[in-house]
């Protein structure tokens, strides 16, 4: 027989694992495909890294908050206390940062596809793009890592 709480409990992990790991790969790549300033690089590795923030963390966007609200209900944990109520704040501020970039991550997609086959350079608005992306990225990597400590610590507040 199943143990439902070390079912949810392995599906919440994987869950985290997928958005911290997705989203530093992204970045990653992002970071390293944009320093070559080579528009056909970087529409290539743009159109992968909008398909994965589809397929990954997308599925884990969802996944997370029913794993959660779940393992709530299985443990007893209201879902007032407050280590959840804050992990879900910093859940919604994620999503808040996440949603602009992924639309940031298309332009700059089709910004750099363009490039290319025009056989020119980038526009500036790619690098107004790159620039807000990054910025965008910050917050919310830490906001994850914050959510991660929450979860492992619950701690009384």
């Amino acid at each position: 027989m199943i143990d439902l709480l070390i079912l949810a409990r392995w599906l919440h992990v994987i869950g985290a694992t997928v958005l911290l790991g997705t989203g530093a790969g992204i970045a990653f790549f992002m970071v390293m495909a944009h320093r070559t300033a080579d528009p056909k690089l970087i529409a290539h590795v743009a159109s992968t890294v909008v398909i994965a923030d589809f397929l990954f963390t997308a599925t884990a966007v969802i996944v997370q908050p029913l794993t959660g609200i779940w393992l709530a209900l299985l443990t007893g944990w209201p879902v007032t206390t407050p280590w959840i109520v804050w992990s879900l704040g910093l859940y919604v501020f994620v999503g808040l940062f996440w949603l602009p970039v992924v639309w940031m991550q298309k332009q700059m997609r089709d910004l750099a596809r363009e490039a290319a086959a025009g056989d020119t350079a980038l526009p500036e608005q790619y690098y107004k793009l790159i620039r807000l992306w990054f910025a965008f990225g910050f917050p919310a990597f830490f906001a994850v890592l914050a959510i991660i400590w929450l979860m492992l610590q619950r701690p009384d507040m």
